[in-house]
C-alpha cells in the first residue's frame, strides 16, 4: 500500500470518527438509582442535563443517602455513556486503539 493512499484512508477515517462524535454529542442516556429515586441524563459530551429526584427520598435527616444516590446515578450515567462512544467510535476506528481517541 503506497502513502499516499494510507493518508487518504486515515483522513477519511478522521472524517468518520469527527462526525460519528458531532452525532454522539446529540444522543443522551439516562441512568437512576434507589429504584428510580435519582434520575440522571448524560449526553454524549459526557454533561449531565438533566437531573430528578423523587421528594419522597429528599430526607433532611438523612441527607448521605441522597447524596449517595445522586453520585451513583451519575456515575451510573457516565459509565454508560462511555461504553456507548467507545462502541460508537469503535465501529468507525474497525476496533483499532487510536491514542487520544475515546
Amino acid at each position: 500500500m503506497n502513502m499516499q493512499k494510507m493518508m487518504k484512508q486515515a483522513q477519511k477515517m478522521q472524517a468518520k470518527m469527527a462526525k460519528m462524535q458531532e452525532e454522539l454529542e446529540e444522543k443522551t442516556l439516562e441512568a437512576t438509582a434507589g429504584g428510580g429515586a435519582v434520575k440522571v441524563v448524560v449526553n454524549g459530551k459526557q454533561e449531565v442535563v438533566d437531573l430528578q429526584i423523587d421528594p419522597e427520598v429528599v430526607d433532611p435527616d438523612d441527607v448521605e443517602m441522597l447524596e449517595d444516590l445522586v453520585l451513583a446515578a451519575v456515575n451510573q450515567g457516565m459509565r454508560e455513556v462511555q461504553e456507548m462512544v467507545n462502541d460508537e467510535m469503535g465501529k468507525v476506528t474497525g476496533g483499532m486503539n487510536l491514542p487520544g481517541m475515546p
